[in-house]
């Protein structure tokens, strides 16, 4: 009869904890390989179809409706210059790996890690930025109690710094109001003359449909995290020789994610600056 050995129980609690199964163990590596790519498609499409959805319901909502149109930052701008860069390096990790060449590999990936912290930070100053004028998020207290957030508020933008024509606009349906800064009143674009005032209007039944950009934003914000901590682990599976240049799946399910991730940032500057 075996008795447990009581000297060691640290080597006894090693031998009885069961050990981690691998999924794709005993897989051909090749449809190991397939397969993980697969995985890594479908969760970009399901993001894309879920990014689709909250459009299409934000422009369905918006339409006929008084929108503002602001003007991007330059920290932002610079932001989506050093997003776009960061492909590059992810994509030479992937190549230097193949090649055999793991210090240029891992290099390339922190690289890649760098500007995308540079392009978070950036992030945070331009909506910074867009806040000290009186755009981005506005919380108002209703009289139920309850807190409403609204992108963008027509009185907190007429009554701040920002400048009529310079940081903002606002429109219906694409065509620019009329504006008198002297009195802080809103015009309808073809009422050139200025003679019904339609600031009540306006803040009555704007922004409605702000609640869909709040959405795709901290979405999107969500996944950009995911990608930092994908590029960490990444950089860990480098240095332990878990990615080396006979496997370099992991590698290019990454790189595949952060391309994506670029683009997706791309769509949504382009959304929430261009498309109204």
């Amino acid at each position: 009869m075996n008795t447990p050995d009581l000297s060691n129980p640290t080597a006894e609690a090693a031998e009885a904890a069961p050990r981690k199964v691998d999924v794709f163990e005993g897989l051909d590596p090749a449809v190991r390989e397939r397969t993980k790519k697969m995985l890594m498609y479908f969760i970009l499409f399901a993001v894309v179809m879920l990014f689709a959805g909250f459009t299409s319901a934000y422009i369905v909502s918006n339409v006929g409706q008084f929108w503002v149109h602001i003007e991007a930052p330059r920290a932002l701008w610079i932001s989506n210059a050093l997003i776009v860069a960061s492909s590059l390096p992810m994509w030479l990790s992937l190549r230097s790996m193949k090649q055999g060449n793991t210090t240029m590999s891992f290099v390339n990936l922190a690289l890649t890690f760098a500007l995308g912290i540079v392009f978070t930070v950036l992030q945070l100053q331009g909506w910074g930025a867009l806040q000290d004028k009186g755009m981005g998020w506005t919380i108002d207290e209703l009289s139920s109690g309850a807190k409403a957030y609204r992108w963008n508020s027509i009185e907190q933008l007429l009554d701040g710094p920002a400048q009529w024509g310079v940081d903002y606009t606002i429109g219906q349906d694409g065509t620019p109001l009329n504006y008198r800064p002297e009195t802080n009143q809103l015009f309808g674009s073809d009422d050139v003359l200025m003679a019904r005032d339609i600031t009540l209007d306006v803040v009555r039944t704007s922004n409605s449909a702000s609640g869909y950009l709040f959405i795709l934003i901290v979405i999107h914000l969500f996944h950009l995290a995911l990608g930092l901590a994908y590029l960490v682990v990444n950089g860990i599976r480098i240095l332990n020789g878990t990615i080396s240049p006979s496997d370099t799946v992991q590698l290019h399910t990454g790189g595949v994610y952060w391309h994506f991730l670029g683009l997706l940032w791309v769509y949504l500057f382009a959304f929430l600056f261009f498309f109204h």
